[in-house]
């Protein structure tokens, strides 16, 4: 994913964050996706395995997507005042959006942590 994909990431996310549509961190993200409230969640591109594995879990299990970003957890601090790894966006227009943006990428190969 190249750098302006990546910037364009941000700005999405910081907007998102400004309008109230996101849950922080991993448990709350997930208890997001379970009551149907999130319609995608953005993983930092530092989150660790088990993270990622987990919330791919939990959101095929409840049907939202799962979108890895190249964002790491310090950028992520950046935008919404707490280190985390996992973001819900409970907006679908922003999750349209990230889906497009991630989708759109150059090199949107993302490894496969299953």
């Amino acid at each position: 994913m190249n750098s302006d994909v990546k910037r364009k990431t941000a700005d999405l996310l910081s907007i998102c964050i400004k309008a109230g549509k996101t849950v922080k961190g991993f448990d709350s993200a997930c208890t997001a996706v379970k009551d149907g409230s999130a319609c995608c969640i953005l993983t930092a591109s530092d989150a660790s395995d088990k993270t990622v594995k987990e919330v791919r879990f939990v959101c095929g299990k409840y049907g939202a997507e799962v979108l890895e970003t190249q964002l790491t957890k310090a950028d992520m601090r950046i935008y919404c005042g707490k280190e985390t790894a996992v973001i819900a966006v409970c907006d679908k227009g922003f999750a349209d959006g990230f889906a497009r943006l991630i989708s759109a990428a150059p090199d949107n190969s993302q490894p496969d942590r299953t």
